[in-house]
């Protein structure tokens, strides 16, 4: 992980972006009052410091934090420079084991996601310090081999905050690997025309996945591969789709749903149904 790391700049702007996206009970706490009732303030500084690295890590820019360390940092009175020098120590603590600090991190953002009432997600800077909303744009693209990886580069060359995503479908095991990627890394996804087939699990895998009303949601069986060729096979290919939109915290039972769709015909989900099983997070306008 890089060092130095940047000040979370535009903080005030930041907290009017998200104040719609988290519930900040004060109960009359003071402004300088740190600590939780699962966290001591040393503790609560060391994770939030290991949540704001996970991201500069992920990214290699220092322009960059996540949206629970800025509602942490306001909900519990954390100085933004103490955040700061706190990561830049864990960076030298760590400095013979990053691997140990990469897994510190990934749950300190879980922990402060419990704590704040909202899911981690990526927050980019531009360089005059407002909030950067560049969102990646594919259209009508086939999910084939390799589609994952180049993805994934355009959203780090793009640095994107998110991934807007219109396809028929194709490729499961890409479509996967791609929705794992929008999730470790906190990006968002999103739909405005038609998704359909593997193209839902990249939807899944975003942290806040949205749609215009407009937007069509298709589920159908998926193409059984070669290496599930068996009906044993079939079964164990219909539990992994179920397992990952479990781990997606998508109700698991649209891939059951999917599954009882002919390949040859498409099943399309109403805007409540997602809403409902947590495919989708929010409906929007539409996007730039």
């Amino acid at each position: 992980m890089p060092t130095p790391v940047a000040t979370l700049a535009a903080l005030p702007l930041l907290l009017l972006a998200l104040a719609g996206c988290a519930s900040v009970d004060r109960g009359g706490e003071s402004t300088g009052a740190v600590g939780s009732a699962s966290l001591g303030p040393g503790e609560l500084l060391s994770t939030v410091a290991s949540c704001h690295l996970l991201r500069v890590g992920q990214t290699n820019d220092v322009a960059v934090t996540d949206a629970t360390v800025i509602i942490a940092a306001d909900k519990y009175g954390l100085a933004i420079t103490t955040i700061v020098e706190r990561a830049n120590q864990m960076v030298r603590e760590y400095e013979r084991r990053p691997s140990d600090l990469v897994v510190r991190a990934v749950d300190a953002c879980q922990r402060l996601a419990d704590l704040t009432g909202i899911a981690p997600a990526l927050v980019r800077f531009e360089s005059d310090g407002r909030l950067r909303t560049a969102w990646l744009r594919i259209d009508n693209v086939e999910i084939v081999p390799g589609f994952a990886q180049r993805t994934i580069a355009d959203l780090r060359r793009r640095k994107a905050i998110g991934l807007v995503i219109n396809s028929p479908g194709g490729s499961v095991d890409e479509a996967r690997k791609l929705g794992r990627y929008l999730r470790a890394n906190g990006l968002r996804s999103a739909v405005d025309g038609y998704c359909a087939s593997a193209c839902v699990d990249v939807l899944a895998g975003g942290v806040e996945r949205y749609v215009t009303s407009g937007a069509k949601l298709g589920i159908h069986q998926s193409k059984v591969p070669r290496r599930y060729s068996s009906h044993e096979g079939g079964q164990l290919y219909v539990a992994d789709a179920f397992l990952y939109l479990r781990e997606m915290g998508v109700d698991a039972d649209v891939a059951i749903a999917a599954a009882a769709v002919p390949n040859n015909q498409v099943l399309l989900i109403s805007l409540s149904d997602a809403l409902a099983t947590k495919l989708v997070t929010g409906v929007v306008d539409g996007f730039e």
